[in-house]
């Protein structure tokens, strides 16, 4: 339900983004999908895979985030 209510929350930035040509929107719509989506997907698709250890796929989601969180920040304060 995250992931669903994620990618529209990202969505909703990106038409925000392409109304308004807002790369703050951009980025915010970025940060909410790789906070939210992302991580879903990567303990879906990697820990659905035989042979993945557990410590690939926590780095992975905590990565991914890192990053999203950094996109938001940037949004909200240097964009």
């Amino acid at each position: 339900m995250t992931a669903a209510v994620g990618l529209f929350v990202a969505y909703q930035a990106y038409r925000g983004y392409r109304r308004n040509d807002s790369r703050p929107m951009l980025f915010l719509g970025l940060g909410i999908f790789l906070v939210t989506v992302v991580p879903f997907l990567v303990t879906t698709v990697l820990g659905g895979i035989s042979g993945v250890s557990d410590a690939v796929v926590l780095l992975s989601w905590t990565v991914f985030e890192i990053v999203g969180l950094g996109s938001i920040l940037y949004a909200l304060t240097g964009a």
